[in-house]
């Protein structure tokens, strides 16, 4: 389905359009099933993953943000994840197979290699790396409490503290991993100037000082980027969402 009409059929269904919300769901239950088989054996029966991937998957409509720039079924992903890990987390510890760490581990090597450029790999670029789908990626990276460089600190110059972006954006909470995929997206439509700054920042922990040496800028050029971007990507993770 072309995401126009996705995006169409997500604002009706907001909007209280019962007939949107069910044809969403009909057609995303092979996205729904793709994520919960990973848990079956887990002392859940089978309809009650898949009434909670479902719950997941309505939550995301209810929080979508077409200004978001990312595929709505992308944005889904990790909320129905995080809804069925939440309930095997409150009803029980939820084991993590041994191919899966296997996976983190060369995931987390690989992006030890890509470290040195200056754009890190998309999930896109990760998963095509290791011949696995987005969705193993993001599953092996949640499951192992993986640390994405969106976590990474920086330090502030003024208070000599370390920050790190999402301090900067929004708090911690529940939607901290949905929030990672959308400023990885946002990061991306960047222009090149805004997005080697913040790349340089909190990516790769350089102060603003050497941010503008490397990018032939003053530090006022660099700040004043820096507190630019994050207005505008605060602006998007900050707005209004609607909840169940």
């Amino acid at each position: 389905m072309q995401q126009d009409v996705v995006i169409d059929l997500v604002l009706r269904a907001k909007n209280g359009d019962e007939q949107a919300k069910n044809k969403l769901v009909e057609q995303n239950k092979p996205l729904i099933k793709s994520l919960l088989r990973r848990y079956l054996g887990k002392g859940v029966e089978y309809d009650d993953l898949f009434q909670l991937g479902c719950l997941g998957f309505v939550k995301a409509i209810n929080k979508f943000d077409p200004q978001y720039q990312v595929k709505f079924t992308t944005y889904a992903t990790p909320l129905i994840i995080g809804e069925i890990k939440r309930f095997l987390r409150d009803d029980g510890a939820v084991k993590v197979s041994r191919s899966v760490k296997t996976l983190y581990v060369k995931i987390k090597k690989y992006l030890t290699l890509k470290s040195c450029e200056i754009d890190a790999p998309t999930i896109d670029e990760i998963a095509a790396e290791f011949n696995v789908t987005k969705e193993e990626v993001i599953f092996a990276m949640e499951a192992s409490h993986m640390p994405l460089p969106l976590f990474a600190t920086s330090l502030n110059e003024d208070s000599e503290e370390t920050s790190c972006l999402a301090d900067k954006i929004v708090a911690s909470d529940d939607s901290a991993f949905m929030d990672q995929i959308m400023v990885k997206n946002m990061l991306a439509c960047l222009p090149l100037r805004e997005r080697q700054v913040m790349l340089l920042r909190y990516f790769r922990n350089a102060t603003q000082s050497e941010v503008a040496r490397v990018l032939h800028l003053s530090q006022v050029q660099v700040s004043r980027i820096e507190r630019k971007v994050l207005s505008s990507m605060k602006s998007y993770l900050t707005a209004d969402e609607s909840v169940i």
